[in-house]
């Protein structure tokens, strides 16, 4: 190999070297080197683990936020309906009052109708005895006894209201 211009002991002395080298390497360069890539891929695992935690507690947020939103609509619609059904019935009271007072107001008012109808009979009664008085006293001119003579008009008036039926 001398020929080749290459020394043996040199050339084991070099390789020797060289494994030293490698050794030392991969002691103090190589193995720091693994770890510390280690330790930035256990550090990027953590942080992609952690954004998955955070991602799906605001899918959970959010899915909550909408089951309450769902039960907020639903209390809402039913205070609406609520509030419409005591609206209707409030409605519907104050119509049956309204219907009832109208009701006590006809009735009053044909109670009245015939207190007036009645008074006014009575006043026409009154009137038509006062007259025939009169007219009998110009008859027989003379003055009968007022009383004895209202009495008599009177039963007059009652038989004719029995035999006439009364309008």
């Amino acid at each position: 190999m001398e020929g080749l211009g290459i020394n043996l002991p040199t050339l084991l002395a070099q390789i020797v070297n060289f494994v030293i080298l490698l050794a030392l390497l991969y002691i103090f360069a190589y193995k720091p080197f693994m770890n510390m890539l280690d330790q930035r891929s256990n550090r990027i695992k953590e942080s992609l683990a952690e954004a998955d935690k955070v991602k799906a507690e605001a899918v959970k947020a959010e899915e909550d936020f909408k089951k309450r939103l769902e039960v907020s609509s639903k209390e809402g619609q039913e205070v609406i309906a609520r509030a419409i059904r005591t609206g209707e019935e409030a409605r519907q009271r104050a119509q049956q009052e309204a219907k009832q007072e109208a009701q006590a107001l006809v009735k009053r008012a044909r109670a009245e109708i015939q207190r007036e109808r009645d008074e006014a009979i009575g006043e026409l009664r009154q009137e038509f005895a006062d007259l025939t008085i009169v007219a009998a006293e110009k008859v027989i001119e003379k003055s009968l006894d007022k009383q004895a003579h209202q009495q008599i008009i009177e039963r007059v008036l009652e038989e004719s209201a029995t035999l006439k039926p009364k309008g």
